[in-house]
């Protein structure tokens, strides 16, 4: 059985300036840069006693190794950090590059590793685009499987194109190389013989905060375990995609969809799932601080527990994401800590200019900065400062932690700079704190500070849930607005709502 395979995967944040050019899909970041043929088998490959790297495509070239009579067929496989659409270039020489390397095969089936919420320049479903390019060259016979992102913003058309769409159930995303792996075993059922099973799907009519996209927090917990036990019970796969609110197209928001082995059977499944959806829409929420009230409750958590064992307050910064296309160079939650003089850190924060100065000046140095604050956020500035150099580092980091297991992630020259007893880490690459290595890595012991503040919005509780005290969600200035309704849409359908009811 021969299994063409390949991906494109981008996660679009239409509101962002900043475009995503083909240069940000060759350069490596905290995923590989563009690979292609033989590299990619290569690159994303694991030896035999590791657990493959939490990639979907890794996932998927784990389980066919431990498969007989199976011939994987590199084609090409790229990814890029969150930020603006697409370049016209970029997309049309990614979907080329894949498109030219499946012409050279016959192959028995399809995989590809997809985000589902890309948007290019010129295409708003550049994920369906590429999915009906891909069945345009193979045919309506062989078997075309794609892996989905839990964020994704599914269309009809991405639906229609492929045998089967399977996504993520968990955010933190600690299934991704799972996802594969269940790719490729649904794609073996499709490769011997078994009916392609029939599909239904409903739109959810209201957009879902990300912050309230965690898995580890109801209800999305529920609903993500209903869909595993739906498609225990029924044989066929169950899933539902909360969606990326920050993408201003017409297929924006969370998405239920099922498989049967008839169509009443998937109709029933996939109703289920919409009522249960509509049922928890009251409770997609939770408390949200400013900088200065999450500071302050922050420091209250820690004076009530002094008298017991010292577990830090994990603060997100979490419009500042750039894991949603945030700048993660913003300073208003900073600036709070540092008013407060807190047994602190907060990072990653992204300050090539800073980072080299810290690198110039050596460690040990005392340094006048305008620290962070160059995106152009609305309420946001460079924070004027006086800064110790205390460490210094290449940027190069082995992660540690669940969601970035295997990955080898580049931050550039970074630098961890005191002001008071306020540690930043500065960093010349976008990169989320949500991998204990990455406090590690210039010498911090995470345990023993008071407040971990962290550029990223859910991804980090995975890493960081277990040695918290709590956990609060701060909303300072960035460019990832955590309310969906604050955001200027102009494509998103009337009917479908800017946030929860509730």
């Amino acid at each position: 059985m021969r299994i063409a395979i390949g991906g494109f995967q981008h996660e679009t944040n239409t509101f962002s300036p900043v475009p995503t050019r083909w240069e940000n899909l060759l350069a490596a970041d905290t995923w590989p840069g563009l690979l292609q043929g033989p590299a990619l088998l290569e690159t994303m490959a694991s030896a035999p006693e590791q657990a493959p790297r939490n990639i979907p495509i890794a996932g998927l070239i784990d389980a066919a190794a431990r498969a007989a009579s199976v011939e994987l067929l590199p084609l090409a496989w790229a990814a890029a950090g969150p930020s603006g659409r697409v370049t016209r270039e970029a997309f049309e020489r990614m979907s080329t590059l894949l498109l030219e390397r499946l012409a050279q095969h016959r192959p028995d089936a399809v995989y590809l590793d997809l985000h589902g919420a890309m948007a290019a320049e010129h295409i708003d479903d550049a994920d369906g685009e590429l999915l009906q390019r891909v069945r345009a060259a193979i045919g309506p016979e062989v078997p075309l499987v794609a892996s989905l992102d839990l964020h994704a913003n599914v269309s009809p058309r991405m639906l229609a194109q492929a045998d089967l769409l399977l996504s993520y159930r968990t955010y933190p995303h600690v299934d991704m190389a799972a996802t594969g792996a269940r790719a490729f075993d649904w794609l073996l059922r499709l490769l011997s013989g078994q009916r392609r099973p029939l599909m239904a799907w409903r739109r959810i009519p209201f957009l879902i905060p990300m912050c309230w996209q965690c898995t580890d927090l109801e209800p999305a917990r529920a609903l993500q375990a209903l869909t595993q036990t739906l498609e225990q019970q029924n044989d066929a796969p169950a899933n539902f995609t909360m969606g990326f609110p920050a993408a201003d197209v017409a297929e924006c928001g969370p998405v239920v969809w099922a498989y049967g082995r008839d169509a009443a059977q998937a109709e029933r499944t996939v109703e289920q799932l919409l009522q249960a959806t509509l049922d928890a829409e009251a409770t997609f929420n939770g408390e949200i601080f400013d900088a200065r009230g999450a500071v302050a409750r922050a420091l209250q958590i820690v004076e009530q527990g002094r008298q017991q064992a010292h577990r830090p307050v994990v603060i997100a910064d979490a419009q500042d994401n750039p894991g949603a296309g945030g700048s993660a160079d913003t300073t208003g939650l900073l600036r709070e800590l540092v008013r407060a003089d807190a047994n602190a850190v907060i990072g990653l924060l992204v300050d090539p200019q800073a980072a080299a100065a810290a690198h110039a000046a050596g460690v040990g140095a005392d340094l006048a900065l305008a620290l962070g604050g160059r995106s152009g956020i609305t309420g946001d500035a460079p924070l004027e400062t006086g800064a110790r150099v205390v460490t210094l580092h290449d940027g190069v980091v082995d992660a540690t932690g669940s969601v970035f297991r295997g990955y080898r992630l580049t931050l550039g020259p970074s630098a961890l700079l005191a002001i008071g007893r306020v540690n930043v880490i500065v960093v010349s690459q976008p990169v989320q704190l949500l991998d204990l290595a990455l406090l590690r890595f210039v010498g911090l012991t995470p345990e023993e500070l008071d407040i971990i503040a962290v550029k990223s919005t859910v991804h980090f509780r995975a890493d960081f849930a277990p040695i918290a005290a709590d956990i609060l969600v701060c909303a300072a200035p960035g460019a990832f607005a955590l309310d969906p309704a604050q955001l200027p849409w102009t494509r998103l359908p009337a009917q479908i709502r800017r946030r929860p009811l509730g």
